[in-house]
């Protein structure tokens, strides 16, 4: 067994007088984080049990927490600043913005299939909140809750809930099917199956939306006020959500479409920032930008949910290696008209569709090798 972990995001229900109590509450709660934080950055003591000592009467006193609450500060700043070493490897004071209220299952917070509770700082309080889509969770045998985190976007309150299961892991003797997954900005992604069939999902819907985005926010630029900047900002905001919503669905379309036990094949397109010396000016803000990183980790929980695993794969050769004779060749490969034309057997194809057969054919050597190969390999 494997343990999961997704996000269930629930939208609070909260008249006026119970708005101003959640406010209060996680402006203290932030306000406390930043106390925390800068006492950690001076001593670099990340011990919840020294910080304890050091900080708990000031928690109490200075603002007003309750003990639960107190706790809950010093793991998330402890959590920050572990995150920021492991990234960053080096001190680097993290500052909290906005209002935030960390709640630990069954302490600060719980969650029945009507009712949110919440322990403020004058007291606990109920609260409706939409359920749709939440029912499934309520069954403790196989979901597990964890530190939930209430936020307020644009005067509306949302739960953030961390929510935790198993699923039975994906042998390599049990897949029963292989998807070459190629992913690029002309074809959001391209595919090849084990049954020969190739799949498409267009990207010229998206890159035109993206493009008005980018002029906009040009524009939005060249003015230089405090209202172009909110605006920029809200801008990115609703363009994340937006691609995030895309990603959602092609990966939700890829794993459903698929049986269980697949093996889905991506490229390794970890290092495509660092290849923007060789994109022209005008096309890096699509190239550089594009969230190949998003649908990648959606694809991946998605698989495991439904017994299935995901390998990724040296991307060299994929576009100019012909799948049929195995002749690589730079000249194979027209990327101004998206044609593969092999100069050795005369096979054509798309362009991305040869990427998505090649990363199938890795798939299937991996299968045979229990090895994830470096670079394309043909039979």
């Amino acid at each position: 067994m494997e343990q999961m972990t997704i996000t269930a995001k629930v939208q609070i229900v909260a008249a006026d007088a119970e708005k101003v109590l959640l406010d209060k509450t996680m402006s203290v709660y932030r306000d406390a984080c930043n106390y925390v934080s800068s006492y950690v950055f001076q001593s670099h003591d990340l011990k919840q049990f020294s910080l304890n000592k050091a900080l708990y009467s000031v928690l109490r006193k200075k603002f007003g927490l309750k003990s639960q609450m107190a706790q809950s500060v010093f793991k998330t700043v402890i959590a920050r600043y572990k995150t920021i070493l492991e990234n960053q490897k080096e001190w680097i004071k993290p500052s909290f913005k906005k209002p935030q209220y960390d709640l630990v299952w069954n302490r600060d917070y719980s969650l029945t299939q009507n009712c949110f509770s919440v322990n403020t700082l004058d007291g606990r309080v109920k609260l409706q909140y939409f359920a749709e889509g939440m029912s499934k969770y309520f069954d403790h045998t196989i979901y597990r809750f964890g530190t939930a985190r209430l936020v307020n976007k644009h005067g509306k309150y949302y739960l953030h809930i961390p929510v935790i299961f198993d699923v039975e892991e994906s042998n390599i003797s049990d897949i029963c099917n292989v998807v070459g997954i190629d992913r690029g900005i002309n074809f959001v992604v391209a595919t090849y199956d084990s049954n020969h069939k190739s799949g498409f999902v267009s990207g010229k819907a998206i890159k035109q939306k993206r493009a008005n985005y980018s002029k906009l926010r040009k524009e939005l630029q060249m003015r230089q006020t405090p209202s172009s900047r909110r605006r920029i900002k809200a801008i990115g905001q609703r363009e994340n959500r937006w691609m995030q919503d895309i990603n959602h669905q092609v990966s939700k379309a890829l794993v459903e479409n698929s049986p269980k036990h697949t093996l889905f094949v991506l490229e390794d397109l970890s290092g495509i920032r660092n290849a923007t010396e060789r994109v022209r000016t005008k096309d890096r803000y699509v190239s550089v930008s594009w969230s190949f990183y998003d649908l990648e980790q959606k694809l991946i929980y998605k698989a495991k949910q439904n017994q299935s695993s995901v390998i990724k794969v040296d991307p060299r050769y994929t576009s100019q290696c012909c799948p049929i004779c195995g002749h690589t060749e730079k000249s194979n490969r027209n990327k101004k008209i998206h044609l593969f034309t092999c100069k050795n057997c005369g096979y054509k194809s798309n362009d991305d569709r040869i990427g998505a057969m090649n990363l199938y054919r890795m798939g299937i050597n991996y299968l045979a090798d229990s090895q994830v190969p470096n670079t394309v390999v043909t039979e």
